[in-house]
């Protein structure tokens, strides 16, 4: 029996190339995303490619959800080996601007999603004394400007990965973080369109402040992801590795 991953905001961008890339190597994947039917492509294209993937509809945010969901994903599968929290939204600007709203729902998405999807994948990896979780952070955590919000809880990801590697390790579980720079996604080109600038343009003029000369695609996360859900990674833990080019903001 293949092991099975649980990727979040798989539907599309970083997150479904990280499930083609976890399927490609062998697992079975649960590409989650807030709405069930937008993940039909996402799975679609790994069936295409010769792998195994089904869709799950989870709001991470919401604890009967997602309990819901992995209770779901253990009994057809079978298991829960890897986790992914990589669901995530924007609601950028500027502190003065801000709203409450705002703040809470990017936390909530990014902290309090991140928190309720382990709590739910350790309950399986504990008994089975194996386990690996890769948490999304982003180089926004060391700050940008009209992202206070998403910085906070980017590096709040950063802080509760280092803990969950503490308290589970001894149970066999590695937790990471990778913290990717500027990826092109439709999260980004949505960014452009906020400060008012083609979206190829803003592409433009990340690739020229990082040191390699262009901007990440979302299979440059992918690839690391793979990594750290493998067994190569398996004295790796508590670890936030930035994937940006050498950019670093």
């Amino acid at each position: 029996m293949s092991k099975v991953a649980f990727v979040t905001g798989a539907a599309r961008g970083i997150g479904a190339a990280t499930a083609a890339r976890l399927a490609a190597d062998g697992f079975t994947v649960a590409i989650a995303d807030l709405d069930e039917a937008a993940c039909k492509t996402a799975v679609d294209a790994i069936a295409a490619a010769g792998g195994q993937a089904i869709a799950v509809g989870c709001n991470v945010s919401d604890e009967a959800s997602v309990d819901a969901a992995f209770e779901r994903v253990a009994a057809e599968l079978g298991s829960i080996d890897a986790l992914v929290n990589n669901a995530g939204v924007l609601r950028d600007n500027l502190l003065f601007k801000m709203s409450v709203e705002d703040w809470d729902t990017v936390m909530s998405v990014h902290l309090r999603g991140a928190f309720l999807c382990s709590r739910a994948a350790q309950r399986y990896m504990v008994k089975q004394k194996s386990g690996k979780i890769v948490n999304t952070s982003s180089v926004s955590a060391l700050g940008s400007r009209g992202q206070a919000n998403y910085s906070a809880a980017k590096m709040g990801i950063q802080g509760f990965t280092r803990t969950l590697a503490i308290e589970l390790g001894p149970y066999g579980i590695n937790v990471n973080a990778v913290a990717p720079g500027f990826i092109v996604t439709d999260m980004t080109d949505a960014t452009a369109a906020r400060v008012g600038v083609d979206p190829e343009d803003f592409r433009k003029a990340a690739a020229e402040i990082t040191p390699l000369r262009r901007v990440g695609k979302p299979e440059d996360i992918a690839n690391v992801v793979s990594f750290l859900c493998s067994a190569d990674s398996s004295f790796v833990t508590g670890q936030t590795i930035y994937v940006d080019g050498g950019r670093k903001l």
